[in-house]
């Protein structure tokens, strides 16, 4: 219709705004989640309302655009060769992680324990252990989801929408963006509860935004060399499930105290060898071009 045209074209056009005014939308509804209703604090343990949420608006816009969803990077051509790829880079990375960790914990205490199982909250508000099937099953099936709405929304809508009247490079540096505001949604959480001071809550906000902003470069760089959102989908899912949700280091002091030394090293690492891949793949198409001109 000439309604659907017009939107069309008013999207591609203000591709920047339109994103940005997406991506309010998006983070609106996950703050008010997390602040309000507090899905993580329920027996499913996390926000998960958002994440389907925001499914539902990339297939509306993918539907306004009229665009597949192999448009924006949900081809199957070569779908278990980029998850592959994506779970062993993850697996590479961790075992790194996981192993620097270990050592620097059994430094510091007597016993360290490599423990499968959920933490989850208790009807008393406590943390606790699930170590049952279906607990992990639920963890697994969030995560998907998680997964396949912020890759979809960040790696893929919002990158390609930008990129139809900006560069490649400026798109990619834009949806990392949005992706490291995305996560200040956690210390504003912790803000508002009073765990942490304005101090904390500004300099966290900063290390989400250059954290979460470098792992959304290194899923768009993976993107790019795949031609396929699953490598990045695999890689993150294996950050967001099995490293920090499921597999867990444990002292007498408690469990996961050095997490972010963990992701930390786990994403420098990784971020680094994509880079590295990307720009020897870049100098050698440039070669093929110069050597076929």
């Amino acid at each position: 219709t000439y309604e659907g045209t017009a939107m069309k074209e008013k999207i591609l056009n203000n591709s920047t705004k339109a994103s940005a005014v997406i991506f309010f939308i998006l983070i609106i509804v996950h703050a008010f989640e997390a602040i309000f209703l507090r899905m993580d604090e329920t027996f499913f343990a996390e926000n998960f309302i958002n994440k389907l949420f925001g499914i539902a608006v990339m297939f509306v816009v993918l539907k306004i655009l009229q665009w597949k969803c192999a448009n924006i990077g949900f081809s199957f051509k070569g779908f278990f060769k980029n998850i592959a790829i994506g779970i062993l880079l993850s697996v590479f990375v961790f075992a790194i992680a996981y192993s620097v960790e270990f050592f620097i914990l059994k430094a510091r205490c007597s016993s360290v324990e490599l423990g499968f199982y959920t933490v989850g909250f208790s009807l008393a508000g406590e943390s606790a252990i699930h170590k049952g099937i279906g607990f992990i099953l639920m963890c697994i099936f969030f995560n998907i989801i998680n997964v396949i709405m912020e890759e979809g929304t960040f790696r893929g809508l919002f990158y390609q929408i930008v990129k139809t009247n900006h560069s490649m490079k400026f798109s990619l540096i834009f949806q990392a963006l949005l992706f490291g505001v995305w996560h200040i949604v956690t210390p504003l959480h912790n803000f508002i509860d009073g765990d942490i001071n304005l101090v904390s809550f500004i300099a966290l906000s900063v290390g989400y935004i250059i954290l979460a902003g470098l792992m959304g470069i290194k899923w768009g760089l993976m993107y790019q060399l795949t031609g396929s959102l699953y490598s990045g989908m695999a890689d993150h899912f294996f950050n967001n499930c099995i490293a920090t949700n499921l597999l867990h280091l444990s002292t007498e002091n408690g469990i996961d105290e050095m997490m972010i030394v963990r992701v930390l090293i786990a994403q420098l690492v990784s971020f680094f060898i994509v880079l590295f891949v990307w720009i020897r793949k870049n100098k050698k198409d440039n070669k093929a071009e110069l050597s076929n001109a």
